[in-house]
């Protein structure tokens, strides 16, 4: 399976990417009062995640830390671009690690904005953030999604780790080819991989390493597979592969809708990789079901499409 439709035979939006509303009976309002409520980012709002009306829900959500607005402008990503505006909060990981408790999260993932005009690019704040969880739920475990900390990768990746996340995440986010277009000049492909590996060697515990795949951004089905290929050649543990989906008309388009049978033969090929977890499906994003997710590479369940 490789190669992509052209512009011109490109689909409407099919029935398998359609979701549903949230409903009364779910616990979607009551998570919403209380993220709202802590003055808090969710990457679930700020980036149109799909899946919001499921995860929240289910009452889980993925927090955004260091503000709203990213120093990066990426070509697929709906995030608010531009210059931040003062330093992180303080107050934030304590808000954050409060409402987390509110919500009797089990597994909590934390992703952030770009901050490049940081010195440590953020990683102090992250570190923070990981420690209020922990102190506040000792039995919970806590799943980073970091940026690639341009220019202090080393230094930004050991003080993460010394707050010991049980889930070093980092999104590779598309194929080589493609990855300057779509990320700019400041990403680095090859940035992305050695991240993920020298988490895995400076970590002095057993971290678990993901990252994450978007499709249709005209990418070949045989170049993803090459992208996974190199992540477990970077001892990379799970990965996840989901549709784009094109949050404005200023963003880079849709190059196809990719089927559910792809999203299969994805799986498939990632776990004769090797990969602990791969999930992989239409609306999968790099946090849905993290918890499934970390379940699944832990106790061996292996590859799950959705």
């Amino acid at each position: 399976m490789s190669g992509s439709l052209p512009v011109a035979e490109r689909p409407r939006r099919p029935e398998w990417m359609k979701v549903r509303a949230p409903s009364a009976e779910s616990r979607y309002f009551d998570v919403r009062r209380l993220i709202h409520g802590a003055s808090l980012n969710t990457i679930c709002e700020e980036a149109r995640c799909p899946n919001i009306g499921e995860c929240w829900g289910r009452g889980t959500a993925t927090f955004q830390i260091l503000g709203d607005t990213c120093t990066r402008a990426c070509r697929y990503c709906y995030v608010t671009s531009g210059k931040p505006e003062g330093p992180p909060d303080p107050l934030e990981p304590f808000r954050l690690a409060q409402t987390a408790a509110q919500m009797q999260l089990k597994h909590v993932v934390v992703t952030s904005v770009d901050r490049d005009d940081l010195d440590d690019r953020g990683a102090g704040h992250f570190a923070a953030t990981v420690r209020a969880l922990k102190r506040r739920m000792p039995d919970v475990s806590v799943e980073v999604l970091t940026p690639d900390f341009a220019g202090v990768e080393e230094d930004a990746l050991g003080i993460v780790l010394d707050a010991r996340p049980d889930v070093f995440n980092h999104n590779i986010e598309t194929v080589r080819r493609l990855h300057p277009r779509m990320r700019g000049a400041k990403a680095s492909y090859d940035t992305a991989l050695w991240l993920l590996r020298r988490a895995k060697e400076l970590a002095d515990y057993p971290v678990l390493t993901k990252s994450g795949i978007i499709v249709g951004l005209g990418e070949t089905n045989d170049e993803v597979v090459d992208t996974m290929r190199d992540l477990r050649e970077h001892d990379v543990d799970v990965v996840t592969i989901g549709q784009y989906l094109q949050p404005s008309s200023k963003h880079a388009p849709i190059d196809r809708w990719v089927h559910p049978d792809e999203f299969r033969w994805f799986r498939e090929q990632g776990e004769a990789l090797g990969f602990g977890s791969v999930f992989a499906g239409p609306l999968v994003r790099s946090s849905y079901r993290a918890d499934e997710q970390r379940h699944a590479a832990a106790t061996g369940r292996g590859a799950v499409a959705y």
